[in-house]
């Protein structure tokens, strides 16, 4: 009876062992603040945590700031997974912090144009455009514009706003103008000479911040801006009548991008999470907190989310990026940026 007792002690002993070592798993995130953040904690990671039986730490931050923690802790990494701008993330990818994706069935129904490489995949779609005042211009019987070109229009004169070449979105314009301009990212200079003589003169503020371009739409400061369709429809969410503009010359890819992290201690939990989020269910939350499109095709937005977001055709319009040479020169372009356009 003892011996039975005994055994009985050592089974119900190695039980709660496993499971204090399974609870012990820790997969941290790092990703984007703000809404994303709160869909996150809310809606996201509980389910996961019950379904894999692991603790998720979510480590908020922008590109930017995940970029530099993955180079910070390069010899040590904190992160198992990071979610990042596209452009952030193919230098992340090139750095070597991105593990390859293993062979997941969901990636059969992911856009090729969300499969950045082996390593990183989009997880959702934004496309870069015109935002604007949709009762300033009725008041005003202006037409929308559909052209970069028309950013030069003489009745936008301090009353547009571009994000700097340091935001994404002011990137994209620059990149737009000198493709337009006969140039493109390998010829940069005629997008520089557009954004210095042409744009830039008629530009209110450069404004990085999306709260204090909010503001600017808001305080009727301006009346037209260069962003993106999550940022426009944050804004129509508060009940400020913005509207969006997909340009008939092209609105600009911006991929919200995953992937797992190298020398991860927790690689099968890594890999879940990346086939998690691109889950089609999980990509409608997605696009409803960040305004970014499904990369998922088998994805089904209502339709209130499908009339601004990229998703279905829209998709095939985009226009995408060399993010290799943009990411080589990005540095000189910020210091000719600085001296040239927002001298």
């Amino acid at each position: 009876m003892k011996r039975q007792t005994s055994a009985f002690a050592s089974i119900f002993a190695i039980a709660i062992a496993t499971s204090a070592q399974a609870q012990d798993r820790v997969l941290t995130v790092g990703g984007y603040g703000g809404s994303f953040e709160t869909l996150m904690k809310e809606l996201i990671i509980p389910e996961f945590e019950k379904a894999h039986d692991v603790r998720i730490a979510f480590v908020p931050g922008n590109s930017t700031e995940n970029l530099a923690r993955l180079q910070a802790q390069r010899s040590a990494q904190e992160l198992d997974v990071v979610l990042l701008d596209d452009g952030p993330m193919y230098q992340a990818d090139a750095l070597g912090f991105c593990a390859p994706i293993d062979d997941l069935p969901v990636m059969a129904d992911v856009y090729d144009l969300a499969r950045l490489s082996e390593n990183a995949v989009g997880i959702g779609f934004v496309a870069t455009g015109f935002t604007y005042n949709k009762d300033w211009f009725a008041r005003e019987g202006w037409d929308v514009p559909k052209s970069w070109q028309d950013l030069k229009d003489p009745k936008f004169d301090q009353i547009l706003s571009i994000p700097p070449i340091s935001n994404t979105y002011g990137l994209h314009a620059l990149v737009m103008l000198a493709r337009l301009a006969g140039g493109g990212e390998g010829d940069i200079d005629p997008g520089f000479a557009e954004m210095a003589e042409e744009v830039g003169p008629a530009v209110l503020a450069f404004e990085p911040s999306s709260g204090k371009m909010s503001e600017l739409f808001q305080s009727e400061e301006i009346a037209i801006s260069v962003w993106g369709s999550g940022r426009t429809k944050s804004l129509a969410d508060t009940g400020f009548p913005a509207g969006f503009v997909y340009p008939d010359d092209g609105a600009v890819a911006l991929l919200l991008a995953g992937c797992p992290v190298v020398d991860s201690d927790v690689p099968e939990e890594s890999q879940a999470f990346i086939e998690y989020l691109l889950d089609p269910e999980i990509q409608v939350l997605i696009a409803d907190a960040m305004g970014a499109g499904p990369v998922n095709s088998k994805s089904e937005l209502p339709p209130e989310l499908a009339e601004t977001l990229p998703y279905g055709d829209r998709i095939e319009t985009l226009v995408t990026l060399d993010w290799d040479t943009i990411n080589a020169n990005r540095t000189e372009w910020t210091t000719r940026w600085a001296r040239e356009v927002e001298r």
